[in-house]
């Protein structure tokens, strides 16, 4: 249960902030410091046990059908990123408190933060692979909308856009991977992933499966190609950057490669494609942030090419490798987050991150300087820092490799030349901010900044000193374990020591040491060199792309929405011509034979009544009163035939609908054009012509191959478990409401968006009403009979009677609660015939969005109400109870799914006939019911 509550805190507590803040920003930041604090003493909570060697899982069917489980996990490579999002989380919120101002919105920053943070949870925590990649998508919007935090400024959106679009493209590519992936391996549980190692990388599937997890961890991790969204997100506000590169979003593709790298890792595919993409990441990235001018700029790039030695890490295959790319996941977090801290603190006590007009910080900002050297040098892996050890063990894996076998020399070279660049680009930030003369032009006078706004950088920089100092007492048993859960194996021997004797991997540190100060002191001609090469603006390039790529798409738009009717039902009918061909030909072969059915006058009647309907409608749809009629004809029709074949719901159900239509089409006529529709072009009769022809043919040669297919039936169940699973006589409602009742939740949603949708067409409408129609009618003009209006005002009263009558009957006999939904609107639409304006502004104030929402939690509330008695979503329930005077009486949970029904169908109508009442009423001025 504890592990379950980490993800469940900060899913559930995220809002507190952005709901306090209206109490101040002290309010805000305490909710954010509750939540993250509550989920960081729940991880050290499960630590001591995850730390012997167990693994804790938490399992929760959800879609056991799909493999799809709530199932968490925490092993020790999940605890060491859950202390890392927790921890670096709760000092982010301390610091960001100090460093945004009151226009910033702290609630609504903190509420976006914690989102992120409990999405990241998630990820980590993860046991079932569709879950990580819900959680995994949540990340990538949360994210979007953190680095588009300042939205007024143009490179946020921009930045955010790029991030989203890269990590977003890189998560459908993992999409597919995961699909793969479970398929090979038969689940999506990680347990079995991970036994099925063998199985999984002897598969045929197994390059394209690999191809596209890694696509999804290298666009998530920034790898080169994919790099450039990544210093184009710094427009992110400061504390975002300093979490977003330290412990989260970026972290979480190389968390994917430890993950899945017992079983998809240990080939030569994996090697190759990690391995190679880490190198080439590792030196390009940190050529390029020795050239940045922005302090965060320099920063991002560096946490590219740190990115990439993790990702080489893992793709050089070797347990000490996978140990040593944990090893640097957890210093990279310390330092970075440090860095970043510092950089802030820059640009909020200067104004600027400008490296040109930033120098000689170090005698007006002292303190502040002296912890950002420590932290730089720990970047550069200065000895007696934490990052020289994960470089010493970064080296040490270099040399000598088994795949490098006749080029032993290559890997070292490109290790001591990362280095190198590692150095050059640390030293650079260090001179040239806190050194290198005075400061140019500031806009600000820089000075040390508030006291607790130092703390967290602080207290990393100590963590960087004593994880350096003190590694076994420190990080030992932590390390050990993480990298015992990435291995899914005994960890190979290796000492954390300062020390190691005089050996290749510290000759490779002290050239790497002497080599960047060499490049930084030839910086002058690198400079003039880098200035003469063409210039790559990845940010420019992507809005080009994505401007092409938006104007391609309104071309289409434009092309197929035109907002011409008969377009529409050319292209639907043209796609169900090409599918009902493709169904025809693709299905199996059967005999098509029309048995002889006995056929009386009545059967005769109905079918030429039908042929009447539809042809004359078809002929004479431009006398558009004379079509309605032929239409409803043909709807009448239809409701017979369900009578004949003994269906009395589904004729009940037609005949409302049809009547409901063909009033509701009546009064739409009325805001047309008197007389006849426009003839269409001969061209375009031809077209609907064969269309009609074609694809309803097609059709009927798809029904009758279908018919003349042997098939099971289902009717049995249903007749048989009707009134012991149901509680009910009347199987298509018991159906509609218990057995399918998923799908009819599904349909009365689509109601409800119907409904809104035309609530708000038709409000638009009501803003641009003319006064005179088309012909020159005046709105106002509406003669409406006395008699019908007479007539009308006792039936309402009697229909609403036979309303709640079919309601409450619907359980056993023909009737329920979207038939009677239906009574009810064809009585209010018959009203507002009869007495138009007169009767719907007084009486149809109306509150769409509460009525749906209302009708909609009935039928999901009481789905719900299901899983505290341990039973799946939308099971029913019956009995029968004994009421005095009235006897006994039986009751069932659906006549609550039925009301639901019921409130979403009427609402529907309402909602069109208050939206045709208020267009006619503001047309000529009228006053209208709010």
């Amino acid at each position: 249960m504890l592990l379950a509550a980490i993800p469940a805190t900060a899913f559930g507590a995220f809002l507190l902030p952005l709901l306090l803040q209206r109490f101040g920003r002290g309010a805000a930041a305490l909710a954010a410091t509750a939540v993250i604090g509550s989920c960081l003493m729940l991880v050290t909570q499960l630590a001591p046990a995850v730390l012997a060697g167990n693994t804790l899982l938490a399992h929760l069917p959800w879609l056991p059908a799909y493999g799809l489980n709530l199932s968490l996990r925490m092993d020790g490579l999940g605890l060491l990123f859950a202390l890392l999002i927790c921890g670096i989380g709760l000092l982010v919120v301390l610091y960001a408190f100090y460093y945004l101002s009151d226009s910033d919105r702290l609630g609504r920053f903190y509420s976006i933060l914690l989102l992120f943070m409990a999405a990241m949870l998630g990820v980590v925590l993860s046991e079932n692979l569709l879950l990580l990649l819900v959680f995994w998508e949540i990340t990538s919007l949360s994210s979007f909308l953190l680095v588009a935090y300042n939205s007024d400024k143009y490179e946020s959106r921009i930045g955010a856009r790029m991030a989203l679009a890269v990590t977003g493209g890189g998560g459908l590519a993992l999409l597919a991977g995961i699909l793969l992936l479970g398929h090979i391996a038969g689940s999506y549980e990680l347990s079995l992933i991970l036994a099925a190692g063998a199985q999984i990388r002897a598969h045929t599937l197994y390059a394209p499966m690999l191809i596209l997890v890694l696509l999804g961890a290298f666009t998530k991790s920034a790898q080169f190609p994919f790099h450039f969204w990544l210093p184009n997100a710094m427009s992110a506000p400061t504390p975002v950057s300093a979490y977003l590169h330290s412990a989260t979003m970026v972290k979480a593709g190389v968390f994917l490669l430890a993950r899945l790298h017992p079983a998809l890792g240990s080939t030569d595919l994996w090697f190759w494609l990690v391995s190679g993409t880490g190198a080439l990441t590792l030196v390009y990235s940190a050529s390029i942030a020795l050239f940045r001018h922005d302090v965060k700029g320099l920063l991002a790039y560096s946490t590219i090419s740190h990115l990439g030695l993790i990702t080489l890490l893992f793709g050089l295959d070797t347990r000490l490798s996978i140990v040593a790319g944990v090893f640097h996941i957890i210093n990279h977090a310390i330092f970075k987050a440090s860095l970043f801290m510092a950089a802030g603190v820059i640009d909020h006590e200067c104004g600027t991150r400008d490296m040109r007009r930033v120098n000689g910080m170090f005698r007006r900002m002292p303190i502040t300087a002296s912890l950002a050297i420590i932290a730089a040098g720990s970047m550069a892996g200065v000895p007696l820092l934490n990052g020289f050890l994960s470089k010493e063990m970064f080296f040490g894996e270099t040399v000598g490799h088994p795949q490098f076998e006749s080029l032993s020399w290559l890997l070292p070279v490109v290790a001591t030349i990362a280095g190198m660049l590692a150095v050059a680009y640390s030293l650079r930030f260090v001179h040239d901010v806190f050194f290198n003369g005075e400061p140019i032009d500031l806009p600000r006078q820089p000075h040390e900044p508030p006291r607790w706004m130092r703390a967290p950088i602080e207290l990393l920089v100590l963590l960087c000193l004593l994880v350096g100092v003190l590694p076994e007492w420190t990080v030992a048993p932590l390390l050990d374990a993480a990298a015992a859960a990435a291995l899914q194996a005994p960890l190979p021997a290796f000492e954390l020591a300062l020390w190691h004797g005089f050996n290749k991997p510290l000759a490779m540190s002290l050239l790497a040491l002497a080599g960047g100060v060499l490049i930084y002191a030839l910086r002058g001609p690198l400079f003039a060199w880098q200035e003469q090469l063409p210039r790559m603006h990845p940010r420019t390039a992507f809005e080009r792309a994505y401007r092409l790529l938006a104007a391609s798409a309104r071309t289409a738009v434009a092309t197929v929405d035109n907002g011409s009717l008969q377009r529409y039902c050319a292209l639907l009918f043209a796609f169900v011509l090409v599918l009902a061909t493709w169904a025809f030909f693709s299905g199996p072969e059967a005999t098509i034979r029309l048995a002889a059915q006995p056929a009386g006058e009545a059967a005769y009647i109905a079918l030429f009544a039908l042929l009447l309907g539809s042809i004359g409608a078809t002929l004479l749809y431009r006398q558009r009163l004379l079509a309605v009629i032929l239409v409803g004809v043909v709807g009448l029709v239809v409701a017979l035939i369900f009578v004949r074949l003994s269906a009395p719901d589904l004729a009940l159900t037609q005949l409302a609908v049809e009547t409901g239509t063909i009033v509701l089409m009546l009064l739409v006529l009325y805001y047309l054009p008197t007389g006849k529709a426009p003839r269409s072009s001969a061209s375009r009769l031809v077209r609907d012509l064969l269309l009609a022809i074609f694809a309803g043919g097609g059709l009927m040669l798809v029904s009758l191959r279908m018919l003349a297919t042997p098939f099971e039936t289902i009717s049995g169940f249903y007749l048989q478990e009707s009134v012991p699973g149901g509680g009910g006589t009347n199987v298509v409602n018991v159906i509609l409401v218990d057995f399918r009742g998923f799908d009819t939740l599904g349909e009365i949603t689509v109601l409800a968006i119907v409904a809104l949708a035309s609530h708000a067409l038709l409000d638009r409408l009501t803003m641009t009403a003319p006064r005179l129609d088309a012909d020159g009618r005046p709105w106002s003009e509406e003669a409406h009979p006395l008699f019908l209006s007479m007539l009308m005002r006792p039936l309402l009263p009697l229909t609403l009677t036979v309303s709640v009558y079919i309601f409450l009957r619907g359980h056993n006999v023909p009737g329920g609660g979207f038939v009677a939904g239906l009574i009810t609107s064809v009585a209010l639409m018959v009203q507002y015939l009869a007495n138009g304006n007169a009767f719907a502004q007084p009486r149809l104030p109306l509150n769409a969005a509460g009525l749906l929402s209302l009708g909609l939690l009935l039928v999901s509330g009481v789905g719900m109400a299901s899983w505290l008695f341990g039973r799946p979503f939308l099971t029913s329930a019956h009995g029968h109870f004994q009421l005095p005077l009235i006897g006994e009486i039986e009751l069932a949970s659906a006549m609550i799914f039925d009301l639901g029904v019921y409130l979403v169908v009427v609402t529907v109508v309402v909602t069109v006939l208050s939206g045709l009442g208020q267009l006619s009423a503001r047309a000529h001025n009228q006053p209208v019911a709010n």
